[in-house]
């Protein structure tokens, strides 16, 4: 069930992508063509969300201890760091990737089991890394913006990415059954705790939430894609055009 904290993703977009801008707004609805669809699967989840996800997520807010949070987040971050590490290398960042082995060594023998962030400590950095984004390095486009039931904001080429990077989760093939399944509910509901006054402020800010956080999910992943290096600040050959990695 990774990725299904993808329903939140609006949210660490919020975060880390800002306030998109005008020009950027539209851009992302010239690469909307299921807008309808679109709007449709957005409100339904964000029906499920405030049916569901935010209270189960505030309540745990509410009763679980802070360095509780802290330790679940640090394990289920321990396991994607391996899929991120794969993933690194398979964009050719060995440096990166090398780093990520580093992070799931020292916290899995030393952080008892991941529980504990001693690499963050020993300040060996943390990256995020998918197969959506693999393919993006790789050359694939994004394709159409898509919002998926449950799993929210996407595009075409991070949809067919998707089945890959759950199977190349590791806690997906965690066994007896019953407790992954119980791991995944956890993971999620710590996932969408962690957003919970992103999501809040956006619900004050946004006039349409919709155009919003299409407009923050595509810049973000851009980004992402590209290490935070704009397109429009590569350099340009002898004709002017921008020269393609």
């Amino acid at each position: 069930m990774k990725n299904t904290g993808k329903i939140i993703l609006f949210a660490s977009a919020l975060l880390l992508g800002g306030c998109a801008s005008t020009g950027a707004n539209q851009s992302a609805s010239e690469n909307d063509p299921l807008e309808g669809f679109n709007r449709a699967m957005f409100s339904f989840n964000d029906t499920v969300d405030e049916a569901v996800l935010k209270p189960a997520a505030t309540t745990y807010q509410d009763v679980t201890p802070s360095f509780v949070q802290t330790g679940i987040g640090n394990f289920f971050g321990n396991i994607g760091d391996v899929w991120t590490m794969v993933n690194n290398f398979l964009q050719g960042k060995v440096e990166n990737g090398l780093n990520d082995f580093m992070r799931v060594a020292v916290n899995t023998t030393f952080g008892f089991g991941g529980v504990l962030d001693i690499a963050s400590e020993a300040g060996i950095q943390k990256h995020k890394e998918d197969f959506g984004q693999t393919l993006g390095t790789w050359g694939v486009g994004s394709g159409p913006y898509v919002v998926l039931p449950l799993f929210g904001p996407s595009t075409v080429r991070d949809t067919a990415a998707l089945p890959v990077d759950i199977y190349g989760d590791l806690w997906t093939h965690t066994t007896p059954v019953d407790v992954r399944n119980t791991g995944a509910v956890i993971r999620l509901v710590d996932q969408r705790a962690q957003a919970l006054n992103a999501t809040n402020l956006l619900e004050d800010v946004a006039l349409d939430r919709y155009t919003f956080v299409r407009g923050a999910y595509l810049q973000r992943r851009e980004s992402l894609i590209h290490d935070g290096v704009s397109q429009n600040s590569k350099p340009a050959n002898a004709e002017g055009a921008a020269i393609k990695p």
